[in-house]
């Protein structure tokens, strides 16, 4: 075998999805200069979508925090020029090839999957690391912690070995999100947990192309306010970080918090196949207040009572649709921080920026691994988006901004009223199982398609009486799904549950015990008048 073998500049590796929904494998050169082609990555995860998201991101910011479209080197101190080099780049509708090019030749040789010295994204020093086949390697194959896996998508060779383009897409991913099975070699080196992007709550912007998915998410200014650094990606380094689980800095420069190398690990090969790797514990750095991060949502949090908040990334929940997030992601109060990518795209739609038409449709989606016992293996992996106008992000849009976060608050009560049908008909029949939590589960997924029509709906121009007749709308037709979900619990619930029954129990705001009689139609009248309480409450009519 070559010391020397498949540079990520030339071979296809990246799985990019095409106009007419087939999916082609392209260089790194290529998914950059044609991306305007593709409509979107296509990679076996939408976690490994993020990571190679990032890894061009990380070119781009090395390469446009530098020069402008013509080559000649730029200065990005402020929002005036960060808007100024966006903007340029944005009209063009797609990347210009020259800067990229003369960039990426100048590194060429620091792209080499397989090289003596500067493998990329690895470290020779990694050979000593706890060995994993390449089924580790493979997200798909250890995504779930079940052990029999009745439906595998691979089979055969497929779980021992794999191609070197599945193997560089793979070696992204895993050095971002993996789980902390691994063992430290030298004793008392400090766990820095999963890897970085298994830490985050990641979000991104889209757009309807992947050059537009790619410009939207090139936030050349820290939240929308503040310069970078001068951008340092891993493969500029004179000597690549080697030392096991060493704690750094917080990365003041994109490139270098995109490329961060949260592991270090050495891929192993045979007769052109990659067969496991070797891996040992990377760079970390405190989460507290790391808001060189854009592409994460945030939670505050507060050790004392007279403390200040600070603030960490805020992992997402794959029970909850990322539209219940909206209030703490689109419309954070005081107490909360609004993502960085998120702040980005409101400094471009401003109308002293005039980047982005306030007509204009954007997209946000997130993508994250569930961990299981502390991190030690992965259980989960899912996505999810939101689309609506992005003029809802503007001063303007403030108002309907709260509207929707007061309906998203009405539906969860409306989740709450029918859980407490769902326990009420449950003790009726005298049933001991979770009827609530089923329940709620059905809400949510009923209820999640009309609400998403409904936010994608809302134009924030409308006019008082546009915007009356749209929550109107809205709120007779979550009442309506909420009313026929319980109908269909009373129904269901069998005749035991209309006989009823009285057990043991204490009445809201007394403190002694007396019976207390359970039966469907007394269940579903009091889920009646609870509906009818939760859109007769201040502003809900």
């Amino acid at each position: 075998m070559k010391e020397v073998e498949f540079n990520l500049l030339e071979e296809p590796w990246i799985r990019v999805l095409c106009p007419d929904c087939s999916v082609q494998e392209v260089s790194l050169t290529q998914a950059l200069l044609q991306a305007h082609e593709y409509t979107d990555l296509a990679g076996e995860l939408p976690t490994q979508d993020v990571a190679v998201l990032r890894l061009l991101l990380a070119v781009l910011h090395a390469v446009f925090g530098r020069v402008d479209v013509d080559g000649q080197p730029v200065k990005i101190t402020n929002t005036s020029t960060a808007v100024r080099q966006w903007k340029s780049l944005w009209q063009l509708g797609k990347l210009p090839e020259k800067p990229i090019r003369n960039y990426l030749a100048k590194w060429h040789d620091r792209f080499w999957l397989f090289h003596p010295q500067r493998p990329f994204w690895q470290v020779p020093e990694a050979k000593i690391g706890t060995e994993y086949t390449s089924a580790k390697l493979n997200g798909e194959l250890s995504e779930s912690g079940n052990k029999l896996r009745l439906f595998p998508s691979y089979s055969g060779t497929g779980k021992t070995e794999m191609s070197y383009s599945q193997a560089a897409r793979w070696l992204l991913y895993i050095n971002g999100y993996d789980d902390t099975s691994s063992k430290p070699k030298k004793k008392g080196l400090p766990s820095p947990g999963a890897g970085w992007l298994g830490k985050l709550g990641l979000i991104q912007a889209v757009g309807k192309n992947l050059f537009e998915t790619l410009l939207l998410n090139l936030a050349l200014l820290q939240d929308g306010e503040s310069a970078w650094g001068e951008e340092k990606p891993c493969w500029e380094q004179d000597f690549p970080h080697c030392n096991e689980r060493t704690e750094i800095s917080q990365p003041d420069n994109q490139a270098e918090l995109l490329t961060l190398q949260s592991r270090r690990l050495l891929l192993h090969r045979e007769e052109n196949r990659v067969v496991g790797y070797t891996l040992l514990g990377g760079d970390f750095f405190d989460r507290t207040g790391a808001f060189c991060e854009q592409m994460t949502v945030w939670r505050a949090s507060q050790e004392k009572k007279n403390a200040p908040i600070v603030f960490q990334p805020k992992r997402h929940d794959s029970t909850r649709q990322f539209w219940r997030e909206f209030s703490t992601v689109f419309n954070a109060s005081t107490s909360d921080h609004v993502p960085g990518i998120v702040r980005w795209i409101i400094l471009l739609q401003h109308p002293n920026s005039r980047c982005l038409n306030r007509k204009a449709m954007v997209r946000f989606r997130i993508a994250s691994v569930g961990y299981g016992d502390k991190d030690f293996f992965v259980t989960d992996t899912f996505s999810d988006e939101v689309s609506f106008h992005v003029a809802l992000l503007d001063d303007l849009g403030q108002k309907w901004r709260n509207h929707i976060t007061d309906e998203i608050h009405r539906c969860e009560k409306l989740a709450t009223a029918v859980g407490r049908l769902a326990s009420d008909l449950a003790k009726a029949a005298g049933s001991h199982a979770d009827a609530k939590t089923d329940a709620v589960e059905q809400f949510y997924f009923q209820i999640d398609v009309p609400f998403r029509q409904w936010l994608y709906s809302i134009d924030p121009d409308w006019d008082g009486e546009q915007s009356n007749a749209s929550r109107a709308s809205w709120r007779n037709r979550a009442q309506r799904i909420a009313r026929d979900l319980g109908r269909n619990l009373v129904e269901q619930s069998g005749p035991a549950a209309f006989i009823g029954r009285s057990i043991d129990g204490k009445e809201k705001n007394k403190q002694e015990t007396q019976k207390l009689y359970y039966a469907a139609p007394k269940a579903y009248n009091v889920f009646l008048a609870r509906v009818h309480e939760i859109y007769q409450e201040e502003g809900g009519a």
